[in-house]
């Protein structure tokens, strides 16, 4: 019998969804019902975790053993917020990845376009009475070049979306291959090329030690200088400090940033340590670029069907460390 423990705070929709959707035979336990003292007892019996952030769930305590865990299935899309070094190498851990990709692709483009044609400037001046018509110009999507920076499953829906507008789409990713129909694919080994082309940088890689501060002062100047940034992924990947900077010394580069650096799912608060928020050239939204209606439900269904894979013996997709 699989042995499922849940470790993150369910609702009943969700209770009721996983009573259905594994078999009989299969056990699900739920982390948060049961008193401290009895947790461990619970972590020796389970061989499949269920979790959203390991951290806050308690997952890093000393008295949590991990013998006879085998898998660790995430709900997050995104993976920098577990400590892979805590946990034993033949643990397999797998990412939420695609999970969320539609919902994404479509705040993407919402941001991209009221970057393009200066909705905000021109809101602004309206406010202020001035009511430039025909002297507001904006940016074309048709004909431009737009750059996917992580061309997974967020990247790939976003420009399947970004077909009709006949734009040249350009990416990077891992391998530098591609089976969608796009321009051209790149990896990281050639980020510099890749900036310099681009018009629209739309920013879906996952944090990790390779791409950490991978964006700072030097890679935002070799981008145009009215060129338009967009970020879902994560805030790290950017410099803070640079990003702002460049901002304040390039008033027609905008940036769309849904992803910040202290967000109280990692750090427990929401805190911004530059006043992006009154800068006339960002537009920003609190990380819920994938929050519609059934989006949780829908994540959860993406994330149980790949533990279905796990225990009928297939690859699990979104594995994070490979061994």
């Amino acid at each position: 019998m699989n042995k499922i423990l849940v470790t993150y705070n369910t609702t009943a929709e969700e209770k009721e969804f996983l009573t259905k959707f594994f078999p009989d035979e299969t056990n699900i336990d739920y982390l948060q019902e049961y008193p401290d003292k009895e947790r461990g007892i619970l972590f020796q019996s389970a061989d499949i975790l269920l979790s959203w952030n390991p951290k806050s769930e308690g997952l890093n305590s000393p008295n949590i053993s991990y013998k006879n865990i085998k898998f660790i299935q995430l709900l997050s899309a995104g993976y920098d917020h577990i400590d892979l070094s805590l946990l034993p190498t033949n643990i397999k851990v797998a990412a939420n990845q695609g999970a969320y990709s539609e919902p994404m692709a479509e705040h993407i483009l919402a941001m991209l376009l009221s970057c393009a044609k200066r909705l905000n400037k021109y809101q602004n001046l309206m406010r202020e009475g001035i009511f430039k018509q025909l002297e507001s110009f904006t940016l074309p999507i048709k004909g431009s070049t737009i750059g996917i920076l992580g061309f997974g499953g967020i990247g790939k829906a976003t420009a399947r979306l970004l077909k009709p507008f006949n734009a040249k789409i350009i990416a990077i990713n891992s391998t530098g291959k591609t089976d969608e129909d796009i321009e051209s694919i790149y990896t990281l080994d050639y980020l510099d090329e890749f900036l310099e082309q681009v018009d629209f940088l739309i920013i879906t890689i996952p944090l990790n030690e390779h791409t950490n501060c991978l964006i700072g002062k030097r890679e935002l100047e070799l981008m145009k200088s009215n060129a338009v940034l967009v970020n879902v992924a994560r805030g790290a990947i950017i410099k803070e400090k640079d990003l702002y900077e460049h901002l304040q010394a390039n008033p027609e580069f905008y940036a769309a940033i849904d992803a910040w650096w202290i967000e109280p799912f990692g750090q427990g608060e929401f805190r911004l340590n530059y006043p992006f928020l009154d800068l006339p050239n960002v537009v920003g939204s609190p990380h819920n670029s994938s929050m519609v209606p059934n989006a949780l439900i829908d994540g959860l269904q993406h994330a149980c069907e790949n533990i279905m894979r796990y225990i009928e013996n297939e690859e699990p997709f979104g594995l994070i460390n490979k061994h």
